[in-house]
């Protein structure tokens, strides 16, 4: 088993002298929400490298990937909730979002003495006794219950009419939930300067930053680029599809759309004869696009966004909307100069982005890929891997001393790239 930088021989000890249980010795249990064949995004990454340092065993809502002879989860053994018996929950637990909270408190960890969790919705939400060491390294507070919740009940036909009440009441009921079971965790660990401070929103916690692993090394780097466009990404109303889409359709210029999901349709109608649409594709193909792509391009808000870390290892410039995890993973040009990866737009909107690529079309020549490639390297497993480890050593040796303290344990980190 590999256990990165962190030594094990003595964790810590306690300040009556008493050496306490070292890693080796300590029953990890690690929990996540779901494992099925369509949830491939960054937080079932950071599960897999967790799962290579860490000798933890494996709970979840639901599981469809132990069953999976492509997943790395094949014959493991994953404990699970009633969730997983439902009707069309292979299909998607979310359908079941009232039951969530309930299901994730049956799961019983009691023989453990650390618990760690990796939560974007209820995860962090485990029951666990006084003695269990519990870190959270949280992706995102729920976003259907905090940061779209509008847009959730405008784009919903449960948002509307006498189900939309009931909705809105249940929406309430799940923040409460989500706020009290915030207590329930000793360190929380974010994804990014964003997502820490969303954590503090929501929670008033305070959370260590630790970048989520991207592979960068199995994405090519490619120094001479075609004249095309690309964008990769679920096809979803808050990933911004579809102002990508109309934005070309004005400019005129070449734009390759990748991924699948309940907007391609609509995506597929509107998009014009410069736009391909190709659906979901194998990572070979993908990794092929992305880096002979002219640039990618990224009109989300996300808390972290592996993606434009991923166009940038391979050389390839991203042009980004210029907010949550896009600050701290692009250099704008607009700053950094030739010393910039991409170029951030300031709005939301088809505009901002038509200015935005007619920009970067004038000062395309000044970015280096080499220097994307270098950035990029910002984000490997190796770091986190070392930081990830580095924090659980701080938070054990603090626990165990009897006086926990969250301020204690957390490290500076820049708040913006540098």
């Amino acid at each position: 088993m590999k256990y990165g930088i962190v030594p094990l021989e003595s964790w810590c000890e306690v300040a009556d002298g008493q050496t306490m249980p070292d890693w080796e010795n300590s029953k990890i249990a690690l929990v996540h929400e779901w494992l099925t064949p369509a949830a491939t995004g960054g937080s079932e990454l950071v599960v897999r490298e967790i799962l290579q340092h860490v000798p933890a065993d494996l709970y979840a809502l639901i599981d469809f990937e132990s069953s999976n002879p492509n997943s790395y989860l094949y014959r493991r053994r994953i404990g699970t909730t009633f969730l997983q018996h439902l009707p069309l929950a292979r299909r998607g637990v979310q359908k079941y979002l009232p039951l969530l909270p309930l299901a994730i408190e049956q799961l019983n960890l009691q023989d453990y003495d650390i618990v760690l969790s990796s939560s974007h919705a209820v995860a962090k939400g485990v029951l666990t006794r006084p003695h269990q060491l519990h870190v959270c390294y949280c992706h995102t507070p729920m976003r259907y219950a905090w940061d779209l919740t509008f847009d959730y009940l405008r784009e919903s036909a449960a948002g509307r009419g006498v189900a939309g009440g009931l909705t809105r009441y249940l929406l309430h009921q799940l923040r409460q939930w989500d706020v009290i079971s915030s207590n329930r965790v000793d360190y929380f660990i974010a994804n990014s300067q964003y997502t820490a401070r969303r954590i503090w929103r929501c929670y008033r916690r305070r959370a260590e930053v630790i970048y989520p692993p991207v592979e960068i090394d199995r994405f090519p780097f490619v120094t001479q680029k075609q004249d095309f466009y690309l964008i990769v990404s679920r096809l979803v109303s808050y990933k911004k599809v579809g102002l990508i889409v109309r934005a070309f359709n004005q400019l005129g210029y070449p734009l390759v759309v990748i991924g699948t999901g309940p907007e391609r349709e609509r995506l597929q109608s509107i998009a014009q004869p410069n736009v391909q649409i190709l659906g979901a594709q194998p990572d070979k193909v993908v990794e092929q696009y992305m880096s002979q792509a002219k640039a990618f391009v990224y009109a989300a808000c996300e808390d972290f966004g592996m993606a434009p870390v991923e166009a940038q290892a391979c050389g390839t410039p991203v042009i980004a909307y210029g907010a949550g995890g896009a600050l701290e993973t692009v250099r704008d040009w607009h700053r950094f100069g030739d010393g910039g990866t991409g170029l951030l737009f300031p709005e939301q909107t088809e505009t901002s982005l038509v200015e935005a690529v007619k920009t970067f079309e004038a000062v395309r020549s000044c970015f280096d890929p080499e220097v994307a490639r270098s950035h990029s390297a910002r984000f490997t497993p190796t770091i986190f891997e070392q930081r990830y480890l580095s924090f659980l050593k701080r938070c054990y040796c603090d626990f165990r001393s009897g006086k926990p303290d969250e301020a204690r344990v957390l490290s500076s980190y820049p708040s913006e790239i540098d």
